[in-house]
Order: C-alpha cells, then sequence, then structure tokens
C-alpha cells in the first residue's frame, strides 16, 4: 500500500494546504494501525485505556459528526460513538477492515461536503440544535478544528506503535 507524503512547502492555497493535510493525517492514521495484529489494535498501552482500534472508530465518527451532521445538517443515525465509563466503545464482532472501510466512507464523504462549500459557509446545525448563524461555526473553523485533532491522535497513535513493536516515523 503506497501512502501519501506530508504536502509540498510549496503549495500556498490555504484550501488546497487545508485539504491535503488532512488527507495526510487521514492516511497517516492508517499506516500506524497498518500491520498490527488484532491483539494489539484492540489492547490499550495507555493510563486512560483507550486502544487503537477505538481511535479509529472515535476518528470515523469525528468526521461524521463535524461535516455530514453539523455543517451539512444531515440525518444521520449515530453521530457519537458510543461510549461506556468514559471510553469509547468497538465490539468484538467489529473488524479492522469494516472499521478502516466505515473511516475511508466518512473521509471520502467529508471530501464531497468540503468541494462543494466555501470556506465562509455556516454550519446548518450544531450538535443537533440550530442556533442563530452567526452562533454556527464556519467550515474553516470546522477544518481547522479537524486538522487539530488528527494532529493530536495521530501523536497518540505514535506513542501506542512504538510502544507495540518500536515502530517509530511519520
Amino acid at each position: 500500500m503506497e501512502f501519501l507524503a506530508e504536502p509540498p512547502m510549496t503549495l500556498t492555497a490555504p484550501d488546497e494546504l487545508m485539504a491535503e493535510y488532512l488527507d495526510f493525517y487521514r492516511d497517516t492514521v492508517l499506516r500506524k494501525l497498518d500491520g498490527l495484529s488484532d491483539e494489539e489494535l484492540r489492547r490499550s498501552r495507555v493510563p486512560s485505556g483507550w486502544a487503537p482500534l477505538e481511535l479509529l472508530k472515535h476518528l470515523a465518527h469525528v468526521e461524521m459528526r463535524w461535516l455530514q451532521w453539523g455543517f451539512s445538517g444531515e440525518t444521520v443515525s449515530e453521530p457519537y460513538m458510543e461510549c461506556r465509563g468514559g471510553r469509547w466503545r468497538v465490539g468484538p464482532e467489529e473488524t479492522f477492515d469494516e472499521l478502516r472501510a466505515f473511516f475511508r466512507e466518512q473521509c471520502e464523504r467529508s471530501r464531497e461536503i468540503v468541494a462543494e462549500a466555501s470556506w465562509e459557509d455556516r454550519a446548518a446545525s450544531l450538535g443537533g440544535e440550530v442556533p442563530p448563524e452567526d452562533e454556527r461555526p464556519a467550515l474553516g473553523w470546522i477544518l481547522f478544528h479537524l486538522l487539530q485533532e488528527y494532529a493530536r491522535h495521530v501523536g497518540h497513535l505514535d506513542i501506542a506503535r512504538e510502544l507495540a513493536d518500536g515502530g517509530i516515523g511519520e
């Protein structure tokens, strides 16, 4: 499998830079999980208790929640991932292949939504409610929020991967 490189330093258009960096981080999440055994994907190596497979599912729901449900106002059946005891939950019947496909579907839908909008467009809703337009985040804000969330969670996966098998790097 070929993975994306970091966007070129010569790229200056903000919308293109954001799109390429989001794809870079989306790709990096999958690269960090690629090759881990099912046991390692489901095993937590940190005190907070999350496992890499739970983080993948969480990020798929983040895409769905912010862009489909929040920005576009689409009806989605489960905008929030199931949590138990404050932890994300992945059932024993859920496989890495299924969750990877779900993640990719959410990312593809996000790309479609972004391609049809401008950075100044306001979200249709916020958490299922429809506040006044000036209280709804703009697409640009949402994309920056997603980028910081990905950067933070890729850092978490860096640590989990290094503890699992010594793998380091982008």
